[in-house]
């Protein structure tokens, strides 16, 4: 929740629409907000109108993938929270995620709901941990 008792909003990018329902299911039963886009240039076009505690972003997708989207996101507003929200589990990928975009997490799909949970809690709280390789979600 926000000082003023509102739910923290989420903006979920992913271009799975069953991927942006379990996300919603999973954290508005958490309590939080969330907002469903399926494709970059959507999330872009959401940041101009809308205010967001948090992005998880899915990196895979068509048109405009999410490396593009992350940096477009972070020229809009440096300060917002991102998490990569992806089935791409790789080091490398992780890596260039935490290490070289500073993304605040990575998160690798399939994940747990607790898990999910947990990560977006922390995520949207007002103290942040600098991100760790050592912290994803891995299954």
């Amino acid at each position: 929740m926000n000082i003023d008792n509102t739910p923290k909003k989420v903006l979920v990018v992913d271009d799975e629409p069953d991927n942006l329902e379990l996300v919603k299911l999973v954290l508005e039963g958490a309590g939080f907000q969330t907002i469903l886009v399926k494709n970059g240039r959507e999330a872009i076009a959401k940041m101009d109108s809308e205010k967001f505690d948090l992005i998880l972003l899915d990196i895979m997708m068509p048109d405009m993938d999410g490396w593009d989207v992350f940096r477009k996101i972070k020229e809009k507003n440096v300060n917002i929270p991102v998490a990569i929200l992806t089935a791409k589990a790789q080091n490398i990928d992780k890596m260039l995620g935490l290490h070289v975009l500073k993304a605040n997490d990575y998160i690798t799909k399939p994940f747990g709901k607790n898990e999910l949970i947990l990560k977006v809690r922390k995520l949207t709280s007002s103290i942040q941990e600098q991100p760790n390789i050592n912290n994803t979600i891995q299954y």
